[in-house]
This record gives structure tokens, sequence and C-alpha cells, in this order.
């Protein structure tokens, strides 16, 4: 008979959700700043062709919110005592920063020439955590590509809007 890993069999919960709603938190404080401007200053900008509709974004960041947590779990689960995983662990937060503070510069403050650089800086966060976590746990830097992927779309959507406006 043959033995197979169960995925949930080990999970510590309590980290597991408290990844969760550390990440989901962090798209949620960027979403209050996000949804009212919508209908309003974000539907009077000039977009590129490539934009996507509305309706795409939340359920593509709620995805995305959800890997980065199992991404930020697999790390914490080698101990804070582990001195790279506290490295990632803590740039992990970092990067999250910078992820809300997107949300609060676009579209709070409408300033996209500011979104860009803080994306610029989110991206190359980006890149350092998926090598770290990657040297911990192949699964967590795998689980930042799709993330990785959309955050490299949204910039040059962000420059468009930048250019456009």
């Amino acid at each position: 008979m043959v033995r197979r890993k169960i995925f949930f069999r080990n999970v510590n919960w309590a980290k597991l959700c408290g990844a969760l709603a550390l990440c989901l938190g962090a798209g949620g404080i960027g979403s209050v700043f996000t949804t009212p401007v919508i209908p309003t200053w974000y539907a009077g900008l000039n977009k590129p062709e490539f934009s996507p509709p509305n309706f795409i974004f939340a359920p593509v960041w709620t995805t995305l919110f959800i890997l980065m947590a199992v991404a930020l779990y697999l790390i914490w689960q080698k101990g804070w005592q582990n001195k790279a995983a506290r490295t990632g662990m803590i740039i992990f937060v970092i990067h999250l920063f910078f992820n809300t503070l997107w949300s609060i510069l676009f579209f709070a403050l409408h300033n996209p020439f500011l979104a860009l650089l803080d994306i610029i800086i989110l991206w190359l966060l980006i890149i350092v955590l998926m090598i770290k976590f990657y040297a911990l746990d192949k699964r967590a830097g795998y689980l930042l590509i799709p993330y990785f992927l959309w955050v490299s779309f949204a910039s040059v959507l962000n420059y468009f809007i930048f250019i456009l406006n």
C-alpha cells in the first residue's frame, strides 16, 4: 500500500489563519481606499486599451493574497529562530506595506506617479521575496509567481495611466 502525504495532516492552523488574516487584511485596507473611487475618479481616467474590466481586479487580488498567505505560511513553518526564514518574513511584511501603500497613493491621493514609484519598489521586493522564499521552500517561491506576473502587468498599466493622464 502506497502512503500519500496529505497536505492538511500537519497544518498549523493558527499560523495559516494568521498568514491569511495578514494578507487578506492588507487587501481589505487597500480596498477601503480603492472601492469608493472606482465609479468616480478611476472611471474618468484615460486608460490603455489593454486595461481589464473593473470586475476582474477583486477576484484576482483575492486569489493572489491567498497564494501570498500560503507562501508566507510555508516560510513561517521554518520557525522564527531560522535566520533566513525570519529575514524572509520581515521582507514580506515590508513588501505588504508597499502593496497597501500603492492603493493609497493611486486611489486615495489620485497620484499615479507616486503609485508608479511605489509599484517599482514593490516589484523589486517581490523578486527578492521569490528568491528568498524559493531558497527556503520551492513551493513558497512558486506560489509568488502569479503575484509577480500580475504586479508586472499592473506596473505597465500604472505607467500608461500616468502617461495618458
